[in-house]
């Protein structure tokens, strides 16, 4: 296992879409665990889904840094306004970033392109030329480690199962896997010009409670409940890798702790850039997923004993955009930190339809 090279006690991290799922669950761990950090959180707070959620975990957040002995400042701002990241560098000279902000959804990227274009790309060369412009000027010594999202999605129509960083990612299926890769060879290529240690982390299927309303597992329960049809790609033949947000924020912080070192003698000797498949390494069915959550919301009393679930699915065709199966080979992000997810789907699905059930009924 690699050793941390940076300690978090005492950091000052910019954390952008910290308003979001996985960004808000990440500030909420590093406030818990790391004494005296300091977390500037930026996110624009858009209504790509219900900002009422986002509102939520942003509340959640100050009530708990007025509990811990680090601090929390939020501000409200695009990753695509140059001048506002630059502002926030200047201010308040981050040490390590995590690039959480962008435009997620595979489908909706094909509706609204333009969103992908301007958070994922422009806003995140933004952030690429703020930790550049940020190392050894003037007292700060910059950013030592820059952990940026990717996604899944990056391996396309990849047939090989299950993904390995090591397999051929220039086949995007969607725009969304398309800005994604394109954020990779960005930040590799800033490392390789500039020495900026840059970590990447290719996001599997997410889930947990507060999550995003466009996951499956989100949109089927509200359909559910209002006695609407959910449709089921692919006639039910699509694999997930699941993964809890618990799991996920657990590989993040132990990435942040350790930059990637350029090993000497390598040809590439000078580019401090890794990439890591985060996720559950253990597809399911969707139709087995399915059954899961059915069962847990009647358990969380979010739906009746007597609901009809038959009544309520459709199977259909895959949608443009879509792959057959994600399935991750986590073995580098094992070996190099230790990393292996323990929320098995049965117990993740609960813990959201009881905080569904508090939230909504």
């Amino acid at each position: 296992m690699l050793q941390p090279n940076i300690d978090l006690q005492g950091k000052t991290v910019l954390i952008t879409g910290s308003s979001g799922f996985i960004g808000a669950n990440l500030v909420m761990e590093l406030l818990k665990t790391v004494p005296d950090i300091h977390i500037i959180g930026m996110d624009n707070m858009n209504d790509y889904y219900e900002v009422s959620l986002k509102e939520y975990r942003l509340k959640q957040i100050v009530q708990l840094a007025d509990q811990v002995s680090g601090d929390f400042i939020f501000v409200k701002e695009n990753i695509a306004d140059k001048e506002a990241v630059t502002a926030v560098f200047r201010e308040h000279h981050p040490e390590i970033v995590v690039n959480l902000a962008a435009q997620a959804g595979v489908r909706y990227s094909i509706e609204n392109p333009d969103a992908y274009i301007e958070s994922n790309l422009i806003g995140f060369y933004n952030i690429l030329e703020a930790c550049r412009h940020s190392r050894g000027c003037g007292e700060s010594a910059g950013v030592q480690h820059l952990v940026y999202a990717s996604s899944s999605s990056v391996y396309g129509a990849n047939k090989k199962i299950p993904y390995s960083v090591q397999d051929q990612t220039d086949r995007p299926v969607s725009l969304y896997a398309a800005t994604k890769k394109s954020n990779e060879l960005l930040a590799y290529a800033y490392s390789k010009l500039y020495q900026l240690p840059a970590t990447g982390l290719r996001f599997f299927t997410v889930y947990g409670p507060a999550g995003r309303p466009d996951m499956a597992y989100f949109g089927f329960t509200n359909r559910l409940i209002q006695n609407e049809t959910i449709r089921i790609f692919n006639y039910g033949n699509c694999k997930r890798d699941f993964t809890y947000i618990d799991d996920i924020v657990a590989g993040i912080k132990a990435v942040m702790q350790h930059a990637p070192v350029a090993a000497s003698g390598e040809k590439e000797r000078d580019v401090c850039h890794k990439v890591y498949n985060i996720g559950n390494s253990s597809p399911e069915n969707l139709l087995d997923f399915v059954t899961i959550l059915q069962e847990e919301l009647v358990r969380a009393g979010v739906l009746p004993e007597t609901y009809d679930f038959e009544q309520h699915k459709e199977l259909t065709a895959m949608q443009p955009g879509d792959v057959e199966v994600t399935f991750a080979d986590t073995t580098e992000l094992e070996e190099d930190f230790g990393f292996r997810p323990h929320t098995d789907l049965r117990e993740g699905l609960r813990v959201f339809a009881q905080w569904y059930h508090s939230f909504y009924q």
